[in-house]
């Protein structure tokens, strides 16, 4: 019996004199999915275990120690570890993470070490010139800290575990569930041990309801579930579609000779062409380790763009190669980000539930940085569940004291059968009001850094490289992002796509990877330690499985095997010459560009077996 189904029978017990109430506002309406699952109950659940969702586990229990309250807090993480499935070039910007924890520094564990000591910001003009620019504001890093967002999250979980916090990792967030007024009452887990056939293996386990009055969704960029609620409750009613981009990365270990911790190195130019918004970084970590990484904006038009590829190229770049030349290659991974800006933030809170972090997509892109608005909104939201819970738990108690004192002098006569009827635990009043969220994130700083920088990104789409970099300088230093105007961004990523026959195909006739400094994408994947059971239902679907050859291939080339950094799609041509899609779902680094760059959105992203996927620890 697995340690979640002996959870389940312990909780099942301690709940059942409470059920009926309990009931009334957590009977979940019966989907496709819903068989006799057990369940658990908690007052807040929160699914995904990075920065925002660690973040407000924290809040909620630090709260409650200060205020002496006792709320039931539970993550849920898809990674087999928290900090597995995390991937950030980070350089940390302090603020959230001063407020949640003010004694941080002294913390003898935390894997924060190496502050940003010196900036440098080089434009690529070709395949081996440069000419280094100076830094704008946003590129300045004076004050933050070069770190591992995988290690920092695997600190953070640590934090959260000691406060009281249950943490379930190695369990796929699968279904939303919802109460019969529509409001967001937890989740499901998915199912474990279902062959690729649809049939049960030996091992089969039934997945749980995870119920809860919160229910916080922080799955990062293009979460499924923050998806299916966004359409589900027209959260973009007054946003715009969001914008994203794809991040390639790889940590070095690099000789002594060329290492220079604490230095920041940002790229703009090759490889890409004026056209296609992008950039690289690189970062000297602590331990003679250096993290590097190429961005490239998904709203690229050319389909014969390959990003595996593209990043290949630009490391063997003199600007980038002198700082890993020698060195040996230990991870690489790759994941999308949000680059709408603040046009594109969601309405955040539904009933019973919000969206927080990168699902929401807080996300500085000229800063490049995204981590402490992450955990500002987690803060932010802790602070929102604890005053709902901890408020209404208030008003029934003061209820509950009312009726017994009117009983006492014969006010009022005693309710048809017992005391019970009146609750006296937070979690029996129903599913939490969390609208409070979206004033609370309207005043802080997470909105004011938004509004200042809105207008670079939609710049660099409608204008171009050069010219957007003099915007983004106009932008920053004449307008100090204050410009009485908004810009709008243009048609979404998957729309950007132009046919093949209106493009130059890119050629790739001089890429050969040669294991130094250039890898190939079987090394790479190893590298990224991903594994998924071969033997389970594909996570990735087609909603028509004619549309690859009819549409993508014949009108675009056949994108999706160039734009996934691995490898996950390809073409093969079959006996009578026509090209048939194959989906190598076992490669799939959770990246979520398909999901995004498809042309006619007919890829479907959900969640694989708990604990499949990539296994990060340095990056």
């Amino acid at each position: 019996m697995s340690i979640l189904r002996l959870r389940c029978l312990s909780h099942s017990l301690l709940y059942q004199s409470e059920r009926t109430l309990h009931e009334r506002f957590f009977a979940t309406v019966p989907t496709s999915s819903h068989l006799n699952r057990e369940a658990l109950n908690y007052d807040v659940l929160i699914v995904g275990g990075g920065p925002a969702g660690l973040s407000a586990a924290i809040k909620i229990k630090q709260l409650c120690e200060e205020k002496e309250k006792d709320i039931s807090v539970c993550v849920v993480e898809k990674g087999g570890e928290i900090g597995s499935h995390i991937l950030s070039g980070n350089v940390l910007e302090t603020k959230a993470l001063d407020e949640l924890f003010a004694d941080w520094r002294s913390c003898p564990d935390v894997p924060i070490k190496v502050p940003a000591s010196k900036d440098r910001f080089y434009y690529l003009a070709s395949s081996s010139s440069s000419f280094r620019l100076p830094a704008i504001g946003p590129l300045h890093n004076k004050g933050n800290y070069i770190v591992s967002l995988s290690e920092v999250c695997r600190w953070l979980g640590k934090r959260a575990e000691s406060l009281g916090v249950e943490v379930l990792s190695g369990y796929s967030g699968k279904e939303v569930l919802y109460n019969w007024n529509g409001a967001v009452v937890g989740v499901t887990t998915g199912d474990h041990g279902v062959a690729k056939d649809g049939s049960r293996k030996e091992t089969f386990s039934l997945g749980v309801e995870l119920r809860a009055r919160a229910t916080l969704f922080a799955e990062g960029c293009r979460g499924s579930l923050s998806e299916s609620l966004i359409k589900r409750y027209n959260l973009r009613e007054s946003a715009e579609h969001q914008t994203y981009a794809l991040g390639l990365k790889e940590v070095w270990e690099v000789p002594t000779s060329q290492h220079k911790e604490g230095t920041v190195i940002h790229t703009v130019g090759y490889p890409t062409d004026h056209g296609t918004y992008g950039g690289g970084f690189v970062y000297h970590m602590a331990d003679n380790k250096v993290a590097l990484g190429l961005v490239i904006g998904l709203d690229y038009k050319n389909p014969t763009l390959n990003t595996f590829k593209e990043f290949q190229r630009w490391k063997l770049h003199p600007v980038i190669r002198q700082n890993i030349e020698g060195g040996t290659c230990l991870q690489y991974g790759a994941r999308t980000l949000n680059e709408g800006g603040l046009q594109s933030i969601p309405k955040l809170s539904f009933p019973g539930g919000a969206l927080i972090g990168c699902s929401a997509g807080f996300l500085n892109v000229p800063k490049i940085k995204g981590t402490h608005m992450a955990m500002k909104s987690g803060i932010l939201v802790g602070e929102a569940v604890f005053r709902a819970l901890t408020g209404e738990a208030a008003a029934a108690a003061a209820e509950a004291e009312t009726i017994k004192r009117r009983r006492e002098v014969s006010l009022v006569p005693a309710p048809a059968g017992s005391d019970a009827v009146v609750p006296s635990e937070a979690w029996k009043k129903g599913p939490a009001d969390l609208s409070e969220l979206e004033g609370a994130v309207q005043r802080s700083w997470i909105t004011e850094e938004l509004h200042s920088v809105r207008n670079i990104r939609p710049a660099f789409s409608m204008l171009g490289l050069i010219p957007g970099l003099l915007h983004a300088f106009i932008e920053t230093y004449v307008f100090r992002g204050k410009a009485p105007w908004t810009f709008s961004h243009r048609a979404p990523d998957h729309e950007r796509t132009q046919p093949l026959s209106e493009c130059t195909p890119i050629s790739y006739s001089d890429f050969k990877p040669d294991a130094k400094l250039t890898l190939d994408l079987p090394r790479a994947l190893y590298l990224s330690g991903t594994n998924h059971d071969h033997d389970q239902p594909s996570h990735l679907t087609l909603r028509d499985p004619g549309v690859p050859e009819r549409v993508n291939h014949a009108q675009f080339g056949g994108p999706e095997s160039k734009y996934c950094p691995a490898g996950v799609y390809e073409y093969r041509e079959e006996a009578n010459g026509r090209q048939h899609l194959v989906i190598n779902a076992q490669n799939c680094l959770h990246c979520k560009a398909c999901d995004i760059k498809d042309s006619t959105q007919n890829i479907k992203w959900t969640t694989p077996q708990g604990g499949g996927g990539p296994n990060y620890k340095v990056m």
